[in-house]
């Protein structure tokens, strides 16, 4: 299940985050964290989870998101939103318990190779297939 979340205090992860729709121009209201739990009770099998206040913008993955939905489910998720270097990947796999990754501007831009990821996750010790 592909779930868009915003943070309803840019500064605040403690006020939680918001379930957007359609492209992120609708704010359902939903708790993203409810509406998560939910979608595992109802048998979703993985989580694509993406931070709209992250996305496009390569500065990093919002953690605190990360962490707290790993934490929740018992099934993956998928980290979206945020990834400008391998740093940014390592930190969401280690420090926000991803159990995956998704990048696109950085393909985008010819900035590095599926490959030079691949690789440089594998020397850092992550567990991929090169």
């Amino acid at each position: 299940v592909a779930v868009d979340v915003k943070r309803r205090d840019k500064n605040d992860a403690s006020k939680g985050w918001d379930v957007y729709t359609h492209g992120g121009r609708i704010n359902t209201n939903k708790d993203a964290i409810q509406w998560i739990k939910e979608a595992e009770m109802r048998g979703a099998g993985e989580i694509l989870l993406t931070s709209m206040d992250c996305d496009g913008t390569k500065s990093g993955f919002d953690i605190p998101l990360y962490k707290l939905v790993s934490e929740t489910v018992k099934i993956p998720v998928i980290a979206s939103g945020g990834a400008g270097d391998i740093s940014h990947m390592i930190e969401v796999l280690e420090n926000g318990k991803a159990d995956a990754v998704l990048a696109a501007s950085i393909f985008h831009f010819n900035e590095l190779t599926v490959y030079d990821i691949k690789k440089s996750l594998k020397e850092k010790g992550v567990n991929i297939r090169l």
